[in-house]
């Protein structure tokens, strides 16, 4: 791929991105200038690696191009461009060595400019950044407390205090969360930290932190003449390099993740009891909250340093937002303050904003061409952000073209519909592989011979190209569907639902959206005879979610509420999909059997799993409106990774034997739930939920936009003791744990 886009010379600086080992054409072999199987680099902690071990690792590059206008010279201005090459999707934190690096090189062009940087970025130690779990990045992302999972972070701190030095590259160390019972309860987190300052150090005590098992030791292969270079022990980048004609190198050393499947070990363990509430330990969260000044939640070893993430400049103790691994790195004795995002996943590439795609392309009446089963679930009055949902997962070919804009602002949209397909990397994956955020002319035959590609462009001869499924022109917000996408991809027959549908009890309002809140069939839907007509593509629950999402951006809420958002719509697809495959298939490879809630008597009570509708109406409504789209999606290699990632899901999960989304939307939006069923519900997730893994995991469910903990706090004015009985001894099981409070 070119490193200076089309159109250089306007812009003054201009940033693009582009991915290597995505296909043959841009595979290197090694990956890297000095790796070779031997001293293959690995994961940071937290990073899975899902690709085949036949497969190269994906690498990120991120490219700065500067143009410099000089008349003297023969074409009157001066353009260079510099690349960092790393396997790591937070590649906007290379952003500021970049910028510093591409000056000194104007300054002074010698490869000393380039060593220097190389020697900068694999000097960043990410060592003390903690391991968090797919659900614990969830969580994270979700939640606006500024100290969320901060114990982890000073519990590592605390760690390498104890040890003298930081471990060793290669070791792990198992991230504790310390249990309290109910007479120890906090008002905040932010208290506890706070009063380890106004400690005597003869009332602090330290916590013991079991190792980790030693991984397998990576093996060091740089070498350099400089004395003045950062040593082998402190390159924790784990796959950086600086592009430099054939100056190229790697952090080869880092400690190998076992992938999201590690659990992180709670260091006490169930401390409630069930029984009469009478006998049971206070639930009132203020309880002895007093308590909080002369207890330790963080402890360290006496003399430890101050912990890197405390900004000096604030009140003492605040901590910066945990959100980030803080560190600093020096370049040319000028430090650079480094913010690693900590829940970023493999799909998520950089910087980007869905508030700015969904803004971009906003209006129905600037959609054109045939309207496409795969594409259309609400016929022509289908939004542009689900026609390119649509797209992305039935693996149509997409092309982002911004004429005259920036290179960097054209690869920022590509990235963010690859976050988009994915659910911000949390539900699915298989966009970034088949992404190219910048590309042009160069290799054009290539790219363009990819499947199923994502390409950002700038030169308008590719919209007369005619080799896309789907145009999408930035700026003008237009959205072009190819003329020949019938003949590209044929439409098959919509399968027949059988009715009635596996029954169910209840109502899941928030899963079905089909329905007002009366039951009324949704507007637009005609009917003959009492009978709907299953014909017509009206898929309401998409209208009610773009609804939502523009409401929510005029609101001005946040980027992180929307990505959540298209998390929990990705999430639902997914749990449609199995719906699909059971009524027409037979069976499901990608979710849990459909069942509702049964009571028999002389046999045990059973809960009920997977999506539900309001009524068989509507729920066939939707299976029909659906039923193009996830027939194509099944052909992609996204649906297969997801069949891999459920396997995998069900195995690994730490709460087993149900499912537990449906039970939370029961409890949130069931219009027929019985006491029985309330009661089953409260009971098993109390039973279910005592370890940390677990407590984690349910509040990966319960996101705090989406109503948090409510849902379940209800059950403490149930009118059953046993649901009320179950609900403290739940709420008991997650105060335990500081991420709960």
């Amino acid at each position: 791929m070119s490193m200076l886009p089309d159109g250089a010379e306007m812009q003054q600086d201009d940033w693009t991105i582009f991915f290597l080992n995505q296909t043959p054409f841009n595979t290197i072999s090694p990956v890297l200038a000095l790796e070779t199987p031997e001293t293959k680099a690995v994961p940071l902690p937290g990073e899975q690696d899902e690709s085949p071990k036949d497969k190269p690792d994906l690498l990120c590059v991120l490219n700065l191009v500067r143009t410099k206008h000089d008349k003297t010279l023969d074409r009157g201005a001066k353009v260079l461009a510099l690349a960092i090459c790393t396997r790591h999707p937070f590649i906007q934190i290379f952003k500021p060595f970049l910028l510093m690096a591409l000056d000194d090189y104007f300054s002074d062009p010698s490869q000393d400019c380039l060593a220097r940087l190389f020697d900068a970025v694999n000097a960043m130690d990410l060592s003390g950044a903690p391991l968090l779990t797919r659900q614990e990045k969830i969580v994270m992302r979700s939640s606006e407390r500024k100290d969320i999972f901060a114990e982890k972070l000073a519990s590592r701190d605390a760690l390498y205090s104890w040890n003298g030095s930081n471990p060793r590259l290669g070791a792990k160390s198992i991230m504790q969360h310390r249990s309290t019972n109910s007479g120890e309860s906090y008002s905040s987190f932010e208290e506890g930290i706070l009063s380890r300052h106004r400690q005597d150090d003869n009332r602090s005590r330290e916590r013991e932190l079991p190792p980790r098992p030693d991984t397998e030791n990576a093996t060091t292969a740089l070498s350099s003449t400089n004395p003045d270079s950062p040593s082998d022990n402190s390159f924790s980048l784990g796959g950086s390099a600086v592009w430099v004609g054939d100056e190229s190198g790697l952090d080869l050393a880092g400690p190998k993740d076992a992938g999201d499947s590690l659990s992180i070990l709670s260091l006490g363990g169930n401390n409630t009891t069930g029984g009469s509430s009478r006998k049971r330990r206070s639930t009132d969260a203020s309880s002895m909250s007093s308590l909080a000044h002369s207890k330790d939640i963080i402890t360290r070893a006496q003399g430890a340093p101050v912990p890197p993430y405390f900004d000096h400049h604030s009140r003492p103790g605040l901590a910066k937002d945990t959100h980030f691994y803080h560190t600093t790195v020096a370049y040319k004795d000028h430090p650079l303050p480094i913010k690693m995002p900590l829940s970023t996943f493999p799909e998520e590439v950089g910087d980007y904003s869905l508030i700015t795609l969904v803004k971009e392309f906003s209006s129905p009446q600037h959609v054109s061409g045939p309207q496409h089963p795969h594409l259309h679930t609400n016929g022509p009055q289908t939004h542009p952000i689900i026609i390119l949902f649509n797209a992305l997962v039935t693996g149509k070919r997409i092309i982002f073209l911004g004429h005259r804009r920036p290179a960097g602002e054209v690869s920022s949209f590509v990235l963010s519909a690859c976050a988009l397909g994915s659910g911000c990397g949390a539900i699915l994956r298989g966009f970034i592989e088949r992404a190219f955020p910048y590309a042009n002319l160069n290799n054009r035959d290539e790219w363009e011979s990819v499947p199923a590609y994502i390409a950002g462009v700038t030169n308008p001869i590719f919209e007369s190209s005619r080799a896309w499924d789907l145009l999408l022109v930035i700026g003008a917000g237009t959205v072009t569907v190819a003329k020949d996408i019938h003949t590209t991809y044929p439409v098959t027959a919509t399968p027949t639902f059988g009715v009635p549908l596996l029954t169910r009890s209840g109502t899941l309002k928030a899963e079905s959206s089909m329905t007002s809140e009366d039951g009324d069939p949704p507007r637009g839907s005609s009917s003959q005879g009492g009978r709907p007509d299953y014909t017509k593509s009206d898929n309401n629950a998409d209208k009610l979610f773009i609804e939502d999402i523009r409401s929510a951006i005029d609101d001005h809420f946040g980027e992180g509420l929307v990505r959540m958002r298209f998390t929990e719509y990705v999430t639902r697809f997914v749990r449609l999909a199995s719906r699909y495959e059971e009524e027409v298939h037979g069976s499901t490879k990608i979710g849990f059997v459909s069942s509702s809630y049964s009571e028999q008597p002389g046999r045990r009570a059973q809960l009920g799993s997977g999506i539900a509708f309001i009524d068989e109406a509507a729920g066939v409504r939707e299976l029909m409106a659906n039923a193009q789209r996830i027939e194509a999606w099944r052909k992609t290699n996204s649906y297969e990774y997801f069949v891999v990632d459920f396997v995998k899901f069900q195995a690994n999960s730490a709460i087993k034997g149900f499912d537990v989304l449906h039970q939370l939307i029961r409890l949130r939006h069931g219009k027929t739930l019985t006491d029985g069923e309330a009661s089953l519900i409260m009971r098993t997730l109390a039973d279910n939920v005592k370890s940390y893994e677990q407590v984690v995991e349910l509040l990966a469910y319960l996101i705090p936009h989406g109503s948090g903990l409510i849902s379940l706090g209800f059950g403490l004015f149930h009118q059953k003791e046993s649901v009320r009985e179950a609900t403290i001894d739940l709420f008991n099981q997650l105060r335990a744990f500081p991420v709960s409070h």
